[in-house]
């Protein structure tokens, strides 16, 4: 009896190690489903993207319904970039998040995906408009640079031991900010305010990159069911997308060539 009794303490180890095995195995699948959802969107936002600036451009001067600087629109890209439909390519992005976010908790975990990949396509369409705007060469630098510095932050975030909730509520009032500033600049057109924007933005989507990781990290140790830990795989999605997508424009803004 006494040796079984010594013995009792390491069995339990052993229990506690395997559980913890389990544990880090789960989450590691559940953050890596995380990643997964968010590369597709990203996919999804650089191929319609692509596809939509393909459409919305021409060589042929018989064909061009507009001119934006000496790039030659097709009807398509005149009605997207020129008439009044842009304002709705602009912002349709920022209505749909809305929507995705106030309504997830009520939806099926597919429906949630299916509305992610939805999103990521509108927002595919909206910034095709960068193609216009910067050479194809910066664009392709600056993702690089966006990705690279995405991966660091989102690794600092997941492995750091520090609570980084501290900071939410500044970078939340500096997202904010960042947000209501960038529209004011739509009509204001200033460069210099512009700049502002984007330093900030930088700053503030860097720290949300790693703040938001370290938060879906926490999300998975709820241990909830199957179907609202898929949604939650989801959310997280969302939310380092939208930190990707909008560091990626914050830089672009600052280091992209534009088109002469």
């Amino acid at each position: 009896m006494s040796n079984w009794n010594r013995g009792a303490p390491e069995l339990n180890q052993g229990y506690a190690q395997t559980g913890t095995v389990e544990l880090d195995q789960g989450l590691r699948s559940y953050m890596l489903g995380v990643y997964n959802h968010m590369v597709v969107g990203l996919a999804i936002t650089g191929l319609v993207a692509l596809g939509t600036y393909m459409l919305s451009v021409t060589t042929d001067a018989s064909q061009a319904a507009a001119r934006a600087g000496n790039i030659m629109l097709t009807s398509v890209g005149y009605a997207l970039f020129a008439s009044p439909l842009k304002w709705v390519v602009i912002f349709a992005p920022l209505a749909f998040v809305f929507f995705l976010s106030a309504r997830m908790e009520r939806m099926q975990a597919s429906t949630a995906r299916g509305l992610f990949y939805a999103f990521a396509a509108v927002m595919g369409l909206s910034l095709s408009s960068i193609f216009l705007v910067y050479t194809h060469a910066s664009i392709a630098r600056v993702f690089f640079i966006t990705a690279a510095a995405f991966g660091g932050l989102s690794l600092y975030g997941y492995t750091t031991k520090r609570d980084l909730s501290a900071f939410g509520t500044f970078l939340v009032m500096g997202l904010i900010g960042v947000v209501i500033a960038s529209i004011v600049n739509l009509f204001l057109q200033s460069s210099a305010f512009q700049f502002a924007i984007s330093l900030v933005g930088v700053l503030v989507f860097s720290g949300l990159t790693a703040w938001d990781t370290q938060r879906i990290k926490e999300m998975y140790y709820e241990a909830d069911g199957y179907e609202t830990a898929a949604k939650k795989s989801i959310l997280g999605a969302l939310m380092l997308y939208l930190d990707f997508i909008n560091l990626f424009t914050m830089l672009l803004q600052l280091f992209g060539s534009r088109n002469d």
